[in-house]
């Protein structure tokens, strides 16, 4: 049986005075408004791959958008603090549930899974459920911005409890200090004072270190606070670490990442 019914929602997009296309969630002068508008079919789910990505029965891999939960072992892959148990609880949850999906402004990823909120039909929001037990992280790629609100509520009572991710050692915060004297892997939380905001012609960056910035896409600014307001701040990051040379960064594409502490 096939139920279907619509759903809107508003993202605003617009070109700056070079041209550099912008999302926001909120309205902006001059923006276009994208609706979203959906139809909804119900499929089982044949296989769940990890936390946050499912086979359904006609053949679609999905990708839970708004969030990431920890790998499990895999090919190249090595299992992560929590993969199993995300993992184990959404095979749990699913057996014998069918699913409806919700998308956003982006259909797929660039592995050609389909990327979406997903309901079952007691109208259960599988991703935000994973953030509630803290089996998963908030995740927001913009201009993906649905039940992004919702989403870090979640993350803060979770965080707050100390449920799954936030209890291991492994995803304590790390002062920007150690990160030259280890190989960090996967998501972590590094804390420390913002010294300077630098800016390229694409992207920000906000300087804990000599050798350690938060990189933000100028494309996604709108959505932040002005940037010169985190100087002095204490503020933890959160995300994956990338090195170039001696340079160390984490990609920051929403203001979700950073936490202050003042």
């Amino acid at each position: 049986m096939i139920f279907s019914f619509p759903v809107q929602a508003e993202i605003f997009q617009w070109l700056d005075d070079n041209g550099q296309k912008h999302f926001s969630d909120k309205p902006h002068q001059g923006a276009q408004t994208l609706q979203l508008n959906a139809g909804y079919s119900y499929y089982s789910v044949k296989k769940v791959f990890d936390g946050d990505t499912i086979l359904l029965s006609n053949g679609n891999k999905v990708r839970f958008l708004g969030i990431n939960t920890p790998e499990v072992e895999g090919r190249n892959k090595q299992a992560q603090a929590g993969g199993d148990e995300a993992k184990q609880w959404l095979v749990n949850q699913l057996k014998g549930t069918k699913v409806r999906l919700e998308k956003d402004v982006e259909k797929q990823d660039k592995y050609g899974r389909l990327l979406a909120h997903v309901f079952t039909e007691a109208k259960e929001h599988f991703n935000l459920k994973l953030v509630e037990k803290g089996l998963a992280t908030v995740n927001v790629y913009p201009p993906n911005l649905k039940y992004t609100d919702d989403l870090i509520e979640a993350q803060q009572q979770a965080e707050l409890s100390q449920l799954g991710v936030w209890r291991y050692k492994e995803y304590a915060p790390k002062p920007v200090e150690q990160i030259k004297r280890g190989s960090f892997k996967g998501w972590q939380r590094v804390v420390g004072r913002v010294r300077n905001v630098r800016h390229t012609r694409k992207y920000s960056y906000l300087n804990l270190s000599d050798s350690f910035g938060l990189k933000i896409d100028r494309k996604t600014a709108a959505l932040f606070p002005k940037l010169e307001s985190y100087v002095g701040k204490q503020v933890e990051a959160r995300g994956w670490i990338n090195k170039r040379k001696k340079q160390y960064s984490m990609f920051i594409r929403h203001p979700s990442a950073i936490k202050r502490y003042e």
